[in-house]
Protein backbone atom coordinates (compact mmCIF):
# COMPACT_ATOMS: atom_id res chain seq x y z
CA UNK A 1 0.00 0.00 0.00
CA UNK A 2 1.07 3.83 -0.61
CA UNK A 3 3.73 2.34 -3.04
CA UNK A 4 1.67 3.80 -6.04
CA UNK A 5 1.34 6.83 -8.13
CA UNK A 6 0.52 10.06 -4.94
CA UNK A 7 -2.02 12.84 -5.64
CA UNK A 8 -2.98 15.86 -3.18
CA UNK A 9 -5.71 17.79 -3.47
CA UNK A 10 -6.04 21.73 -3.78
CA UNK A 11 -6.93 22.42 -0.07
CA UNK A 12 -3.69 20.65 0.96
CA UNK A 13 -1.40 22.04 -1.84
CA UNK A 14 -3.22 25.56 -0.91
CA UNK A 15 -2.98 25.21 3.48
CA UNK A 16 -0.20 22.75 3.78
CA UNK A 17 3.59 23.75 3.65
CA UNK A 18 5.40 21.60 1.16
CA UNK A 19 7.72 20.34 3.90
CA UNK A 20 5.06 19.18 5.56
CA UNK A 21 3.61 17.46 3.04
CA UNK A 22 6.79 15.81 2.30
CA UNK A 23 7.35 14.70 5.96
CA UNK A 24 3.33 13.09 6.01
CA UNK A 25 4.43 11.46 3.37
CA UNK A 26 7.90 9.90 4.72
CA UNK A 27 5.87 9.11 7.56
CA UNK A 28 3.67 6.48 5.86
CA UNK A 29 6.63 5.18 4.13
CA UNK A 30 8.38 4.03 6.84
CA UNK A 31 5.35 2.43 8.36
CA UNK A 32 5.73 -1.73 8.43
CA UNK A 33 3.47 -3.44 6.68
CA UNK A 34 0.42 -4.13 6.80
CA UNK A 35 -0.58 -0.53 6.40
CA UNK A 36 -4.40 0.74 6.77
CA UNK A 37 -5.55 2.12 3.57
CA UNK A 38 -6.66 4.85 5.69
CA UNK A 39 -3.88 7.32 7.44
CA UNK A 40 -4.96 9.80 9.77
CA UNK A 41 -3.27 13.13 10.89
CA UNK A 42 -3.87 15.43 13.24
CA UNK A 43 -2.01 18.60 12.81
CA UNK A 44 -2.14 21.00 15.86
CA UNK A 45 -0.11 24.64 16.96
CA UNK A 46 1.74 24.24 19.89
CA UNK A 47 3.19 27.59 20.61
CA UNK A 48 5.65 27.66 17.69
CA UNK A 49 5.94 24.28 17.18
CA UNK A 50 3.98 22.25 14.92
CA UNK A 51 2.33 19.10 16.48
CA UNK A 52 1.49 15.83 13.98
CA UNK A 53 -0.63 13.25 15.70
CA UNK A 54 -0.36 10.01 13.26
CA UNK A 55 -3.13 7.12 13.86
CA UNK A 56 -5.03 4.45 11.66
CA UNK A 57 -7.15 1.98 13.13
CA UNK A 58 -6.60 -1.68 11.24
CA UNK A 59 -3.79 -2.65 12.55
CA UNK A 60 -3.84 0.73 15.56
CA UNK A 61 -1.36 2.68 15.68
CA UNK A 62 -0.73 6.29 17.04
CA UNK A 63 2.60 8.28 17.28
CA UNK A 64 2.83 12.31 17.85
CA UNK A 65 5.72 14.17 16.47
CA UNK A 66 6.38 17.77 17.26
CA UNK A 67 8.59 19.77 15.06
CA UNK A 68 9.67 23.50 15.26
CA UNK A 69 7.86 25.47 12.61
CA UNK A 70 7.46 29.10 11.49
CA UNK A 71 4.20 28.92 10.53
CA UNK A 72 2.56 26.22 12.22
CA UNK A 73 -0.67 24.09 10.96
CA UNK A 74 -3.88 23.41 12.49
CA UNK A 75 -5.92 20.63 10.23
CA UNK A 76 -7.22 17.27 9.70
CA UNK A 77 -5.61 15.36 6.91
CA UNK A 78 -6.60 11.98 5.29
CA UNK A 79 -4.00 10.16 3.21
CA UNK A 80 -6.27 7.28 1.62
CA UNK A 81 -4.89 4.28 -0.85
CA UNK A 82 -7.46 3.02 -2.94
CA UNK A 83 -5.29 0.62 -4.66
CA UNK A 84 -4.80 2.44 -7.93
CA UNK A 85 -3.08 5.94 -6.30
CA UNK A 86 -2.87 7.50 -2.93
CA UNK A 87 -4.60 10.75 -2.09
CA UNK A 88 -3.67 13.40 0.78
CA UNK A 89 -6.89 15.68 1.19
CA UNK A 90 -7.86 18.12 4.15
CA UNK A 91 -10.87 16.05 6.14
CA UNK A 92 -13.12 18.96 5.32
CA UNK A 93 -12.72 17.60 1.21
CA UNK A 94 -13.76 14.31 2.59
Amino acid sequence: MFDNERFLTCGVDSSIPRELQLFIWQLIDQLPEPRDHLQIFDLKKIGCMQSITHRSEQPEYSKTYLLPSENPVAEKLYVIDDGGHSTMLLASEY
